[in-house]
């Protein structure tokens, strides 16, 4: 007998009655998208490295972000869904181009996405009939909007809004990836130094009394500022730039924000540098073989400092809704908030650019507010950040390309989830980009089930994981031998994709 193939398979499934799809009741369900009226405008708001599991938004005993609660009222709020990466490049990539990244190929920490897709994207799809906007405070996620420039009306730069940067990348402007890697990344280990090699050692003597006269006692940790790179900045003043950027928009636009908070160093305002001096009670999980193996008690450090820098941006964030709600924006607009990816401190990691991907590292806010929406609506199915762009297009009314494997979310137009859909997450910065993934970590949920697999890590000698995220969130109980018939379907279909996805590089 045939065996049925992942293809057969969904082709099987898009027959089925619609009873087989039901989707999981909302919490309220009394505002639907208006299906006859144009869409007018988007904004994006992204937050680089924020995670679900530390909003209380989604049940975080601490309270960490007041303001997106309130924002949520008026919101569709997706409670599991996840980032297609586990950190800035393959995160942010899936979620502009809505491909995988054993699709468009941007894995390695200066990854593009590749030259042959580089049109499949956001700010393409949506036209010269689209106002668009990009900024991107993430120097790797800005390389991205650098391919996509000939698409983009307005492109900020990293750099805008800032205090003090030596970004030199940006100032070329025939080339300004090949800039970056030249110069900003090539030399993004010497701490505070000018990357530029022509302008040397007065570049670096004025850049510090600029940072030097930009410090004060607002900020009691230093400003906050890219990792290992030369751009630091007050938060407030970011904001501020992006209120005004947003009030000079036109009609009819399309507005990307990608903000470098709250991504380490943790620096908040002293207003929130004191806050969460409590006694929470985080479960101590077993350090993993592929850890960092960072004790517990600098973990309980790092994630109150983390959950302090949150609550210092959702402060920001209120601030722009009530500037954008005053001017009426809001009733005009729709407005995506969600992240490339989130940040995990526990099982002795703290950070995101590893091999884990636990729910704290893939588990990513997402929520849309349409115009005039004035309920909130509670999602629960999992989705992936693929899926916002074939929704947004939808609500545009453009057509969907035949290359955009993500499907539209539950919640608009009527459409329900579909219960039988797998989606992936995947790591795998030390492969080439250019060969079959032989070195990565794939995540593959379904329905309650999380199948983890490693391919070509030493440390772990099983290379699957299963959890039923369900009823075990915390991702305490592996189940791959005691359910060995749903662990043996997962794995075949997962190993079925990564063939899949192989086949093109394989000689």
């Amino acid at each position: 007998m045939r065996r049925l193939h992942r293809r057969d398979f969904l082709k099987l499934a898009g027959s089925l009655s619609a009873s087989v799809a039901l989707q999981r009741v909302f919490r309220t369900s009394s505002h639907q998208p208006e299906q006859e009226r144009p869409l007018q405008s988007i904004i994006i708001i992204l937050f680089d490295t924020m995670s679900a599991k530390n909003l209380s938004l989604y049940g975080y005993p601490r309270q960490t972000t007041p303001n997106l609660e309130r924002f949520a009222e008026r919101a569709t709020v997706y409670h599991s869904h996840y980032s297609a990466g586990n950190y800035t490049v393959p995160g942010t990539a899936s979620f502009l181009t809505g491909m995988y990244p054993w699709t468009h190929r941007a894995i390695h920490p200066s990854g593009l996405i590749k030259r042959a897709y580089e049109t499949r994207n956001f700010f393409n799809l949506f036209g010269s009939g689209y106002q668009r906007l990009g900024f991107s405070q993430n120097i790797w996620a800005n390389s991205f909007l650098n391919q996509f420039d000939p698409e983009i009306d307005h492109h900020l730069p990293p750099s805008s809004f800032s205090d003090a940067s030596l970004i030199v990348g940006e100032k070329f402007g025939n080339d300004h990836n090949a800039a970056f890697l030249a110069f900003d990344n090539s030399l993004a280990s010497v701490k505070d130094a000018p990357s530029s090699l022509l302008l040397g050692l007065a570049e670096n003597l004025m850049f510090s009394r600029r940072l030097n006269g930009a410090q004060g006692r607002d900020y009691p940790r230093g400003l906050p500022g890219l990792v290992d790179y030369p751009l630091y900045y007050r938060l407030e003043k970011v904001f501020d730039g992006v209120i005004s950027e947003c009030q000079n928009l036109g009609s009819t636009h399309l507005a990307y924000f990608h903000f470098w908070s709250p991504h380490e160093p943790y620096r908040p305002h002293r207003k929130f540098i004191n806050a969460f001096q409590d006694e929470l009670q985080v479960l101590a999980k077993p350090p993993h073989p592929m850890g960092d193996q960072t004790p517990q008690d600098s973990l309980d450090r790092l994630r109150r400092r983390y959950d302090q820098y949150i609550a210092n941006v959702d402060h920001e964030f209120g601030r722009l809704m009530n500037s954008l709600g005053q001017a009426g924006i809001l009733d005009r607009s729709y407005v995506v908030v969600t992240s490339d990816h989130g940040q995990m401190i526990e099982r002795g990691v703290h950070g995101h650019v590893t091999p884990l991907l636990y729910e704290p590292i893939i588990n990513i806010p997402l929520l849309i507010s349409v115009p005039g929406q004035s309920s909130r609506k509670d999602v629960y199915s999992p989705s992936v950040n693929i899926d916002v762009l074939p929704t947004l297009l939808q609500i545009a009314d453009i057509e969907i390309p035949d290359w955009c494997i993500g499907q539209v979310l539950p919640g608009f137009f009527g459409d329900r989830a579909d219960e039988q859909r797998s989606i992936f997450s995947m790591e795998a910065k030390t492969n080439s980009a250019f060969a079959p993934f032989k070195k990565a970590t794939i995540v593959m949920r379904k329905g309650a089930y999380k199948l983890i697999a490693y391919f070509g890590y030493q440390e772990v000698e099983e290379g699957y994981e299963l959890y039923d995220i369900e009823n075990d969130p915390e991702e305490l109980k592996d189940l791959a031998r005691e359910h060995p018939a749903e662990f043996a379907r997962m794995k075949e279909e997962l190993l079925d994709h990564l063939a899949d996805a192989n086949r093109p590089f394989e000689r």
